[in-house]
């Protein structure tokens, strides 16, 4: 068994976390200790977890799905533990990282709020730091993707990144200068709930025309099962596929015939990429990025995106033919960004966890110095001397 787990069983070595390590990310990550940590993904459907090297390294993963989110949170952190604890048993693990789908407060402390379980206002990083002796961290799940694509992908060598993760809806993060920019309640980059349509499509967060309702997985879905239902005539190849069962057609499904060259998915993903440069092109007059990375499950479809994105970024980009225009680049990381940009950040955390570590050792040194002085024979005699 791992010194990790026989150090949990010392009520004195419980994990401590500072509140914040924002402010000194971009210095702190080129003097972090080279040490494994475990990153956790963790979704709707699935808990990934992998130990990671100080390159991004992916040593070793093991996944499970998530919990229903019917159930207790405890149950997605018994979950956590025992992935970390399975891991530890053969890797020297020195701090744990979470990107958790979800609102993240700004101390990254607390899950203000997760769509898919059951945490509202939920102290994730306090609770498991409880039953793990290594420290934690805990951050929005496209914040740790944006992180990891900084680090060792698509975003390297870049001083101002904005990443657009394109799954069931559109997530996004902001890093400048080597800082994650969370915002001041820590909900920063909620992209697809950017207003594009007035009065256009309802969205579950309860509006009406946000982004990810025209450039999204759920989007791309929507637009090839409502044709199909229509039984319109370019959705037949589609239709055959499914066997005429409707709810059978997934985004996966779209993107193999689009590069089968179906006509229908192909302008579908011509659809959803010009909507995603109009967007691209919105945070760029708002924020003015040197590269927008493109990431999540939908991005897999590439140059069938990504190609029609560029051109609408172009035609909808302010001020264009007059100034710099961002670089648009596919992630590289794939899946696992989110759990590798996790576990790099709690690196951070982890030398100051060790220099916690080493000055209670310290401490508790001179006291037994002090107390084996005060046993000694010479101390005793000291002390018996009437005063003069």
């Amino acid at each position: 068994m791992s010194t990790y787990r026989d150090f949990t069983n010392r009520g004195t070595a419980r994990a401590t976390v500072l509140k914040t390590v924002g402010t000194r990310e971009r210095r702190s990550h080129l003097t972090a200790p080279r040490v494994p940590t475990v990153g956790i993904d963790i979704g709707g459907t699935k808990v990934m977890a992998g130990v990671v090297d100080a390159d991004g390294v992916i040593l070793e993963k093991v996944r499970t799905e998530t919990p229903d989110k019917s159930k207790s949170p405890k149950v997605v952190e018994d979950t956590i533990c025992e992935l970390v604890l399975d891991l530890s048993d053969r890797h020297d693990v020195h701090a744990v990282g979470i990107g958790a789908a979800g609102w993240v407060d700004a101390d990254r402390s607390k899950v203000l709020f997760a769509p898919h379980l059951a945490w509202r206002n939920e102290p994730l990083r306090d609770a498991l730091s409880a039953r793990l002796a290594v420290p934690v961290l805990v951050d929005n799940d496209a914040n740790t993707a944006a992180w990891a694509e900084w680090r060792f992908g698509a975003g390297r060598g870049e001083d101002h990144i904005v990443m657009i993760t394109l799954g069931t809806g559109i997530g996004g993060a902001i890093l400048e200068d080597g800082q994650v920019k969370r915002g001041k309640f820590g909900v920063a980059g909620e992209f697809g709930h950017m207003q594009v349509v007035p009065g256009g499509h309802r969205c579950a967060c309860g509006n009406r025309g946000c982004w990810e309702q025209y450039s999204s997985g759920n989007a791309l879905v929507r637009e090839a099962r409502e044709l199909a239902a229509a039984d319109s005539p370019v959705a037949y190849n589609i239709i055959d596929r499914v066997g005429g069962n409707v709810r059978d057609i997934t985004g996966p499904l779209i993107t193999e015939l689009a590069r089968e060259g179906d006509a229908m998915c192909v302008e579908l993903f011509q659809d959803i990429g010009q909507w995603l440069g109009v967007g691209i092109a919105n945070l760029a007059a708002a924020l003015d990025p040197s590269c927008f990375v493109i990431g999540g499950g939908v991005s897999a479809a590439d140059d069938l995106l990504i190609g029609p994105a560029r051109d609408a970024f172009r035609r909808h980009l302010t001020g264009r033919g007059y100034r710099p225009e961002a670089r648009i680049a596919k992630a590289e990381l794939g899946p696992e960004a989110g759990m590798v940009g996790a576990a790099d950040l709690a690196r951070l955390v982890a030398r100051r966890f060790r220099r916690a570590n080493r000055r209670r050792v310290e401490r508790h040194e001179r006291y037994e110095r002090y107390a084996q002085a005060l046993r000694s024979p010479s101390s005793v005699r000291l002390t018996q001397e009437p005063p003069s």
